[in-house]
């Protein structure tokens, strides 16, 4: 994979920066939920600070609003990165998709974005895999640079597109097989071993879409309705009874991938395994990511529920690499090109 130039490259010292970062956190009653994609975002903006960036205006989206929407203003997540980088140079701007021309990539928004900047870094992986104006449309009328982060994904998860160290183990979870079809379809042949839990394990054990073969689990934790508090029971993944719904992986299940995923080489995980926002249904995708904790090989965790997952299970800090990007993430790894990168020079 070649890469895009970097922001290191470039001559910032009294430029003016245009920064597009990832700042779409999740918003609780106008609170911020969780501020990872904000603080990954923080090593560019600081390493244009530090070489003397006359100015660096960051923008973003955050949510999906239909126009301009007052809930997903930008005012709580610049609060925060004020107090985290505490520079009079450093701003941001409203939420980029208040203006319905940015999903356009209209480029009269693109020239108002660029209007008064020197250069251009994108910083949003998560938003990569859109051609939208302030990801791709910038980028053609700027001169135009990675960020750190975009680089650091690009590096890490392109290590799966290459000569991986063997085994070689893909986890694969989650409700739709149809989300996943391309990444499997691109990877699976290449892996040792594919295993698949979750909803889309009922979906390949009733036909298999992939030209490869698949583990699926022997066991499923079980219940009579989908319900956080329904009667349980361990049954048989092929013999769950009339009715039942299989909502996390069984005990034999989580014993059987965590002994697959011990002896990888090298290990990406997407999905859960199960109904895991529920404690009694989450078991078998935390079996998985303290699996991949223990692994010695190099481990890769992709997408939201998964990522959430290693963090509630207390071993983020064991994994490789975890991904900012879901559906960005996902279409890289299908082999997809990227526009925020594709508009992005290599030299």
């Amino acid at each position: 994979m070649i890469a895009p130039r970097s922001i290191e490259t470039a001559e910032v010292d009294g430029k003016v920066v245009l920064v597009r970062s990832d700042l779409n956190v999740p918003l609780e009653d106008g609170r911020i939920a969780d501020d990872t994609r904000l603080r990954s975002s923080l090593p560019t903006i600081q390493l244009l600070l530090d070489r003397g960036a006359a100015a660096v205006r960051v923008c973003s989206h955050l949510g999906r609003p239909k126009g301009h929407d007052e809930r997903y203003a930008i005012a709580p997540v610049a609060a925060l990165l004020h107090e985290l980088l505490a520079d009079e140079r450093l701003s941001v701007l409203e939420n980029t998709r208040f203006d319905v021309r940015e999903t356009a990539n209209d480029e009269s928004f693109a020239r108002e974005l660029a209007d008064g900047c020197d250069l251009y870094v994108n910083d949003a992986f998560g938003s990569a895999h859109r051609a939208h104006a302030s990801t791709e449309g910038v980028a053609h009328l700027l001169p135009a640079y990675a960020g750190l982060l975009l680089l650091a994904e690009l590096e890490h998860l392109g290590k799966l597109l290459g000569d991986v160290e063997r085994p070689f183990v893909i986890v694969s979870g989650g409700a739709k097989v149809e989300d996943k079809i391309g990444v499997l379809e691109n990877l699976g042949g290449r892996a040792d071993a594919v295993l698949i839990g979750g909803k889309m394990a009922e979906d390949v054990r009733d036909a298999n879409p992939f030209s490869f073969d698949v583990v699926l689990p022997t066991d499923v934790v079980a219940a009579a309705a989908f319900a956080a508090d329904a009667e349980t029971q361990v049954t048989g993944f092929n013999e769950l009874p009339d009715g039942w719904l299989g909502l996390d992986a069984g005990p034999q299940t989580r014993a059987d991938f965590a002994g697959r995923i011990a002896g990888a080489a090298t290990v990406f995980w997407n999905g859960p395994m199960g109904v895991f926002e529920w404690p009694r249904f989450a078991e078998g995708t935390f079996a998985v990511a303290r699996a991949l904790a223990e692994c010695d090989g190099f481990t890769v965790v992709g997408g939201g529920d998964s990522v959430r997952a290693v963090h509630e299970a207390g071993v983020a800090d064991r994994i490789s690499w975890i991904s900012t990007g879901g559906g960005a993430s996902l279409e890289l790894l299908e082999g997809r090109e990227l526009p925020g990168v594709a508009a992005i020079p290599t030299a």
